[in-house]
């Protein structure tokens, strides 16, 4: 990226959003009268004129031309779960032989990448390449910089095919968030609370990995997969619990000074940064955005931590479960809900019983997450995912909601028409007068909990690391879209507005409190507990993608126009799919390292091994104990052996199985089976062979060289 900023001597106020294409830099560049155009493009009251977008587009161009830009492409998400990027120049030839530089309201409204070579799970058939990129105005462009000082103003769009299906992940969000903004608006109507528009806004925590190149560089299974397919545990992993917000190490600091610089270049507000539970794992949290503007930046932190890495010889791993025993990385997913005012819909305040609009919208949240559990479920699925739901550091694969005792018992007063009893602010002390005492929060946190209140905003904490968050807000959205249209459509035919907002606060929470739970998820408890309430235990990915095209949910999603039928069954085969590429080349992977790698090292080690106990034999000196090692040595390479040959019989069947959802299956039951069997064997042989023999970095390497 440009380095005429030297990011330790500038004033952060200066630096900024110095790359973004901001509010600000709008008022700035843009007449007075095409800036309120603009906005209220923005706000969805005006359609955007090819007049005001002329004016826009050159603003923008100029803008871009003096830091240096010489391109512009239309970034957009397509179904692969990255971004994509196609480079325009700004260059125009002159009929003099000079050139001009230019950029048009038909190239900042409308690109035409090839839609072919994208997965679209039958939405377009191979010959029909034409797609179209649209400009999404809501969300900011940006400028994007690379070492060679080469800058490319990028503007968010969304992608859709030449017969207007969604090809990407921002349509369907958009679709989503209009249908809140929609059924929300008739809610506060009702309530007499003013507002012209409501949006769901996202706070999005990514936790990740970092490594040393020159070890991840001779580890295939990182390179190709994300995940150490095979690995054994050092002596000593997390269970110290001193990595942990500890001190962050010099190499690690240095480059989070760095990410976080060019974060904020481009107006990301990471905020708060911190060593997580397993060794060399971090966390970067950013402040909330509207949905679409913190999905399209949280897909620009991954990016750029990817690009920074790569400067410090470190690499950034976002995958889900890259290290077998230690915690996976998740991507905690900040909730909440807002008026164009400044209104929060889930801030409490100091008296949540009297409050009657956070406690219709709380409600709202409670019976959509119980009625559409399996579609959250179903939007934190991917083969990663499945390593780390359940375990010991994530929540497990069945959604709950978690309130705290304080508002649990307030809703459970409330149904039961009785007076609430309102409890007394509570202070903390210490008591070491020195230590002021602390005010005490309405509600606990519930680390273990997938869907926790946590003060005025819910936490959907079973997010994979690795994916882009548009498809679990998307889910999230619709379905408190729909349960607000249930209760708008109650609420415009009532005599007594108030009186039926009691009941319905009361009789939703009724029939909805199954899926409250304050207590310890990761119990076998709770998994009975569950299980007599009725909650979903949707325990692997493959039945969650099913999910998706179900009537309930074809209902759903087009009752609100945020898809169609046509759309989910191709979402659903896209995502099978790219289930059995995975599984694929992780198995793949774990054979060759095998075959390749790993039997070529044991060999060697016996045959050293047998040299010795042959050389002591004929010195007349007795050797058990490494004639037993050379035969656990040698029982254990037979019996990998056998698993790996094993293995690539059942690979071979999944790979030829023509139907989708049985090859996903077979991926998921078999091969998946067999990996997890293959890799005990494989890491008993590692700790029994040398390190200088052994042929990968090890844990040790991994986790612990930083």
């Amino acid at each position: 990226m440009n380095n005429s900023i030297d990011f330790k001597t500038v004033p952060m106020n200066e630096v900024y959003g110095s790359r973004s294409f901001s509010d600000a830099k709008m008022r700035e560049y843009l007449p007075k009268t095409i800036y309120k155009e603009v906005k209220l493009v923005q706000k969805g009251f005006r359609e955007l004129s090819l007049d005001v977008a002329e004016v826009v587009a050159s603003a923008m161009k100029d803008w871009a031309l003096k830091h240096g830009a010489t391109h512009y492409t239309h970034w957009f998400q397509p179904l692969t779960g990255l971004t994509a990027e196609k480079h325009d120049s700004f260059i125009s030839p002159a009929e003099d032989g000079r050139v001009i530089m230019e950029f048009s309201g038909k190239e900042l409204i409308k690109g035409e990448p090839d839609a072919s070579s994208f997965p679209s799970g039958g939405l377009r058939a191979t010959f029909e390449a034409r797609g179209y990129t649209a400009w999404d105005t809501t969300s900011p462009a940006f400028l994007k910089e690379d070492l060679s000082g080469s800058v490319i103003l990028c503007i968010p769009t969304a992608f859709v095919s030449y017969t207007g299906e969604a090809l990407d992940k921002k349509v369907p969000l958009l679709r989503s968030m209009e249908a809140l903004n929609t059924q929300a608006l008739r809610i506060l109507s009702m309530l007499g609370i003013n507002a012209e528009r409501v949006t769901t806004t996202v706070g999005a925590e990514q936790e990740y990995f970092l490594v040393d190149k020159n070890f991840y560089n001779r580890r295939p299974d990182l390179i190709l997969t994300g995940r150490t397919v095979i690995g054994a545990m050092p002596p000593k992993g997390q269970e110290m619990d001193d990595h942990y917000f500890g001190v962050i190490k010099e190499r690690a600091s240095a480059f989070m000074s760095e990410l976080n610089f060019e974060l904020w270049k481009i107006g990301i507000s990471a905020k708060t940064q911190h060593n997580e539970v397993a060794p060399n794992q971090f966390e970067l949290a950013t402040i909330y955005d509207t949905s679409n503007v913190a999905t399209d930046r949280n897909q620009m932190v991954m990016e750029t931590m990817r690009k920074v890495a790569e400067r410090h010889n470190l690499v950034a791993l976002l995958h889900e479960k890259p290290f077998a025993g230690v915690n996976g990385s998740g991507k905690h997913n900040n909730w909440s809900i807002a008026t164009d005012t400044g209104l929060n819909l889930l801030e409490p305040g100091d008296l949540p019983e009297k409050n009657i609009s956070f406690l219709i919208f709380l409600t709202a949240v409670i019976e959509a997450v119980d009625k559409y559990a399996p579609l959250l479920r179903m939007s934190a699925a991917n083969a990663g995912n499945d390593h780390r739901l359940g375990a010991n550091e994530a929540p497990p694969a069945i959604v709950s909601i978690f309130l705290g005792e304080s508002l649990t018992n307030l809703l459970e007063q409330l149904s039961r028409g009785e007076t609430v009893t309102q409890e007394k602010a509570e202070t903390l002390g210490t008591g070491i007068p020195s230590i002021p005492k602390l005010p005490k929060d309405l509600t606990d946190r519930n680390r273990t909990s997938p869907f926790a209140f946590t003060g005025n905003k819910f936490e959907f904490r079973m997010v994979p690391s690795s994916i882009s968050i548009a498809g679990p807000n998307t889910v999230l959205n619709t379905a408190v879209a729909d349960v607000l249209k249930e209760f708008a459509d109650k609420l415009e035919k009532a005599a007594d507005i108030n009186k039926t907002i009691k009941d319905l606060v009361a009789s939703s929470y009724q029939a909805h409190k199954r899926i409250i739970y304050n207590g310890n998820n990761y119990t076998e408890e709770w998994l009975t507990i569950a299980k007599e309430r009725g909650l979903a235990n949707i325990d692997n990915s493959v039945d969650a993608f099913g999910e998706s095209i179900k009537s309930y949910a074809v209902k759903l999603f087009s009752r609100h126009g945020v898809y169609t039928k046509k759309e989910l069954v191709s979402r659903n085969e896209i995502y099978l799919e790219s289930y059995s590429h995975q599984i694929n080349v992780e198995a793949g992977v774990m054979i060759e390292l095998c075959r390749k790698n790993i039997f070529t090292a044991v060999i060697r080690y016996m045959n050293t091994l047998a040299d010795t106990a042959n050389a002591m034999d004929t010195a007349g000196i007795s050797a058990p104990p490494l004639i037993n090692t050379l035969k656990e040595i040698n029982s254990l390479y037979i019996r990998l052996h056998k698993e790996i040959d094993t293995l690539n019989t059942l690979l071979t069947a999944a790979r030829t199985e023509k139907d989708i959802l049985k090859q996903a299956k077979l991926y998921r039951n078999t091969v998946f089976t067999a990996m997890a069997e293959a890799r005990v064997s494989a890491d008993e042989l590692e700790r029994l062979i040398p390190e200088d023999i052994w042929p990968l970095p090890t844990y040790f390497d991994l986790l612990f060289k930083l």
